[in-house]
């Protein structure tokens, strides 16, 4: 969507008309030097295609038409194969990096509040030789400590170097290993626990003080816990029969020659991880995932990133519990990139526990790749947008009028290396200015704010597509495809068929593109739940081929050159009193781009005639409408003030028609809710995925209140 633009109409013609001439003059050269011709042609071929000839599919990859592929290096088909492989390729290059701490201190904010802010120093390095000795000996540590083969382990840990090096460990041990969300709720965490029957785990001095010392006695089969920090600590108060070790410890116990154990090589159908997800619908499930499953999806997302090299840098800071940081990182390791650890905190220069004046992670690491969720991608979008609202008139035109360029000259498949350099390089500058793709995952992008990132970062955005199910391994999109929506061709490890969905209306033989439920088949489609054979029947099955599928729940429609769009989702469809459907996920992605909102999520009882919806507003767009309406007091106050609940409703009724949402689809009532909604809070998974249950049952008073009593 075009920024609009207020300027006198004759210096817009002026403007034009420069532009026009700049462009007849630069436009031949720049075409034969840049290859834009080639990518052009890229970006309108054919990405996949049906193998049967039928709309409903399976569609595989063009290039993938044939067989399916499972491995990136013959004979490397397992996670300790391809680890020890780039080990042996890229010896001295770095592999894991993590900042260190120089100092700490509290910072009283203007409303009372104390924040902890601290300053950073450089990024220390262990080279891809260091890191598989380190894995190596701390694998040989847990096995002294009486860890077997076969037998699970869990890992409770935040995202830093040291969960790789103990991961690395379990797959060369071929000690299943078990993942939990940092984030997740006590019971949650004490049922996976017990659940995989685990005598030990891994995990930081901060989360074993603050969320894992409460349930240990709900966890009675736990013997030991290796805490990862490097600074020895003595634990008082543990339960009777429970050991705690430290990470340089037990390394120090498998480097020694008497104990040294031999790595008991996995097979590439044995478990490599059971990843508990995060629980969006209710207790967490334990996906079982093969070293194959993973090097096969792993395998399909490299060929989606070109020329990934040892010359790269990703940042890492999402959950490595979560399939899609998992995922990344391994592809990274796999080509010998080296990984910068990160947290959301200390992401860039304005994150929220960088003392002002000091650099955070992007400026400091200046990262090529990158992968997001849309939620911290929103939030960059609204930050730029408000600041631009801030500008002079000349910096927002300027701004404004090179936005509207460069989105029409993407549109044709042609770049703006001027106004890249000359009006985007600060914003670029947020990342740290060398990103060169970023990737999207976990839940949809819209396609404003994913314009918008294609356009003020200057790089690529692609959206990608998949389940813990399938290894996060689905689709991705190519850096050539610059449309906006879409999440691009299945893998070159995936196939996908469409299944018709008759409550929906959904069918393969729609016109003008074929719709349905998206089954997702191939090598990197896991094993199942962990001990639960019943939900097992129902999700996933077998064709008469052998090849696995899993049932997504999700609706897309294939366009004609082979791209996958996601439309709706079977479990967020209601139907209203009068029979009319509500896609409850369509409707909040149609509002989400609203500059006063910062979250939202739509309600609908099929006993009632509309729709409603909680919405966390944002602050800053909050408070300036609160004074052009005179509305004082706290920021609670605020929230619960009706006179800007209507004016917040007639906003959204506006945005809600501009998006041509049906009028049925249209909120009715809303509630603002004072508390953001983050994973700590439980209403949000750690992708930030809205939890409807627990959502439901937060606001029930107010759902009520809205439906008039009921």
């Amino acid at each position: 969507m075009k920024l609009k633009e207020d300027i006198n109409p004759l210096l817009l013609q002026v403007f034009r008309s420069v532009v026009w001439v700049y462009s007849a003059i630069t436009f031949i050269p720049w075409y034969f030097f840049t290859g834009a011709g080639t990518n052009i042609e890229r970006a309108r071929r054919i990405k996949a295609r049906s193998v049967s000839g039928n709309p409903a599919g399976p569609y595989r990859a063009s290039n993938s038409q044939g067989k399916l592929v499972a491995w990136m290096l013959p004979g490397v088909d397992t996670l300790d194969k391809m680890f020890e492989h780039a080990a042996r390729t890229f010896p001295k290059r770095d592999c894991l990096g993590t900042r260190e701490v120089l100092s700490e201190e509290d910072e009283v904010q203007p409303n009372g509040k104390v924040f902890k802010k601290v300053i950073l120093g450089n990024y220390h390095w262990l080279s891809y030789e260091d890191t598989y000795q380190a894995a190596k000996h701390f694998g040989g540590g847990l096995a002294a400590l009486g860890q077997r083969p076969q037998c699970n382990i869990a890992i409770f840990c935040e995202t830093r170097a040291e969960w790789i090096v103990a991961s690395q460990a379990c797959f060369m041990y071929n000690f299943p290993l078990v993942t939990l969300y940092a984030t997740l709720g006590p019971t949650a965490i004490a049922h996976g626990l017990n659940e995989t029957e685990v005598t030990h785990i891994i995990t930081s001095k901060d989360l074993l003080q603050n969320r894992l010392k409460d349930i240990l006695c709900d966890v009675p089969r736990l013997q030991y816990i290796v805490v990862v920090d490097c600074k020895p600590s003595s634990w008082v108060d543990m339960p009777r029969g429970i050991m705690v070790y430290n990470m340089d410890a037990v390394k120090e116990l498998g480097s020694k020659a008497d104990n040294s154990v031999a790595c008991r090589q996995p097979q590439s159908t044995d478990i490599a991880v059971i990843m508990y997800t995060s629980g969006s619908t209710g207790i967490p499930k334990g996906v079982m995932i093969s070293h194959g499953n993973i090097i096969a999806g792993i395998t399909g997302m490299a060929e989606r990133i070109p020329n990934l090299n040892e010359t790269d840098t990703y940042i890492g800071y999402l959950p490595l519990a979560h399939v899609l940081e998992l995922s990344a990182e391994l592809v990274c390791i796999s080509h010998g990139c080296r990984i910068g650890y990160s947290s959301p905190q200390t992401l860039a220069d304005q994150s929220t526990k960088i003392k002002k004046g000091s650099k955070g992670d992007t400026s400091v690491l200046k990262p090529t790749l990158m992968a997001t969720v849309p939620e911290i991608m929103d939030r960059i979008y609204k930050n730029v947008m408000t600041k631009v609202e801030e500008m002079s008139k000349f910096q927002k035109t300027l701004f404004v009028l090179a936005y509207n360029y460069k989105m029409e000259q993407i549109s044709k498949g042609y770049s703006t290396p001027l106004c890249d350099s000359l009006v985007f390089k600060r914003v670029r500058g947020l990342l740290g200015g060398n990103i060169r793709l970023l990737l999207s995952g976990g839940a949809p992008l819209s396609a404003a704010t994913q314009r918008f990132m294609n356009i003020c970062l200057c790089c690529p955005v692609g959206q990608g597509y998949g389940l813990t199910e399938t290894c996060g391994a689905g689709t991705i999109t190519e850096v050539w495809d610059y449309s906006t929506g879409r999440v691009g061709a299945p893998l070159v490890c995936s196939e996908i068929r469409l299944k018709d969905w008759e409550e929906g209306c959904y069918f393969s033989t729609d016109k003008p593109n074929p719709r349905g439920e998206i089954l997702l088949g191939g090598p990197n489609v896991t094993m199942g739940y962990y001990k639960k054979e019943s939900k097992n029947g129902e999700d996933f099955f077998v064709d008469d081929n052998g090849q696995r599928w899993f049932c997504t729940g999700d609706i897309g429609e294939f366009h004609t050159d082979g791209c996958l769009k996601i439309i709706d989702r079977k479990k967020d469809l209601v139907k209203l009193q009068a029979g009319e459907y509500v896609s409850l996920g369509k409707v909040e992605a149609a509002l989400k781009n609203c500059s006063l909102i910062d979250n939202i999520c739509a309600y609908a009882n099929s006993d009632q005639s509309y729709v409603i919806s909680f919405v966390v507003p944002n602050h800053k767009q909050l408070m300036v409408l609160a004074e052009q309406l005179k509305v004082k007091g706290t920021w609670e106050e605020i929230c619960n003030n009706s006179q800007l609940e209507k004016e917040v409703l007639r906003i959204i009724t506006e945005v809600a028609i501009s998006a041509k949402l049906e009028r049925f689809e249209i909120p009715k009532k809303i509630r603002l809710s004072a508390e953001a909604w983050t994973p700590e809070t439980g209403l949000v998974t750690d992708a930030f995925k809205l939890k409807r249950k627990e959502l439901k049952t937060h606001y029930q008073e107010d759902i009520e209140r809205m439906y008039g009593g009921k």
